[in-house]
């Protein structure tokens, strides 16, 4: 699969996150058919444009924690926008992946 192939691939992929849920790299890069290539998922969500429809933010790294970037300014905008859909953080800042996981399948929590 060529890598705009895969951009395309992933971003349909996150798009379909429901709102309340959220995806780890990984999980994203598996369904996209690239395994391993979590870091491509992340490379491609880092060139989304300000303002994009995408919902970048439903991204989480496999501890379900927000990835560090930048100046932390992204991190505190992520957090944010996860707790308005009503993700809920831990003491460790860590999203409980059992309760808050996507299940593509049709679910919206994996069990």
């Amino acid at each position: 699969m060529a890598d705009s192939d895969n951009t395309a691939c992933i971003l349909m992929i996150v798009r379909q996150i429901p709102r309340g849920s959220v995806a780890t790299y990984g999980q994203i890069a598996r369904l996209a058919g690239i395994p391993r290539n979590s870091r491509q998922v992340g490379a491609v969500l880092g060139k989304l444009p300000p303002g994009s429809k995408v919902p970048w933010f439903r991204v989480v790294n496999s501890r379900g924690e927000i990835s560090q970037r930048g100046d932390g300014s992204c991190q505190s905008i992520q957090r944010a926008k996860l707790e308005k859909e009503g993700i809920q953080f831990n003491v460790h800042g860590r999203i409980p992946l059992d309760h808050f996981s996507w299940d593509p399948s049709g679910g919206s929590a994996q069990p």
